[in-house]
């Protein structure tokens, strides 16, 4: 099992039981899904950013992408429908657990001027939504054979009811949010 999965079933879970009031078992948040997504923008412009962009977030997740089509043409954009203009990666269970862990430990401490990551991107329901600007943060990525700088988002899917829960399950496993006043943090 994945070190960070291993942290959450022994000591977060029954922590968050105790903070937020004694729930059920099954009521406790936890992580059900991790999303990283890549826009690779118009493929007349150049044709080998979705294949090079799909190979960086296959290195980087661990399994191979989704390619993401246009759903209508726009013009200002220079694309049809149909064009590939992204790719997408769900993570579950084990994989998940082990990229949270490496994000975390070792990617997020690379980042230049990095301050803590802003806690007011929750959306409401606990999901928690982060960009970042450049792949090259990752270990796995050779800073000599890239091509492109592409950033990528990362959305973590939660079973929490509301945002705080969300902060809280997040926090335990180790997100570096930045102080806010409004938290009390």
């Amino acid at each position: 099992m994945a070190r960070l999965q291993d942290r959450y079933r022994d000591e977060i879970q029954p922590q968050l039981r105790e903070e937020l009031g004694g729930l059920n078992p099954m009521a406790i948040p936890r992580l059900s899904k991790v999303v990283l997504s890549m826009g690779t923008g118009s493929p007349t412009v150049d044709r080998n950013r979705g294949g090079i962009a799909a190979g960086d977030l296959a290195t980087i997740a661990g399994q191979k992408p989704e390619m993401r089509r246009a759903k209508k043409s726009v013009s200002n954009f220079k694309t049809r429908d149909g064009y590939e203009v992204g790719c997408r990666v769900t993570l579950r269970g084990r994989r998940m657990y082990e990229f949270v862990d490496r994000l975390i430990n070792a990617a997020i401490p690379r980042l230049r001027d990095f301050r803590g990551l802003n806690p007011k991107s929750f959306d409401g329901s606990g999901n928690y939504s982060m960009g970042i600007p450049d792949q090259s943060i990752f270990p796995e990525i050779d800073p000599a054979k890239m091509t492109y700088n592409q950033g990528l988002n990362v959305t973590f899917v939660t079973t929490a009811e509301s945002d705080a829960d969300g902060w809280a399950l997040l926090t335990k496993l180790g997100m570096p949010f930045r102080k806010t006043e409004e938290r009390g943090n």
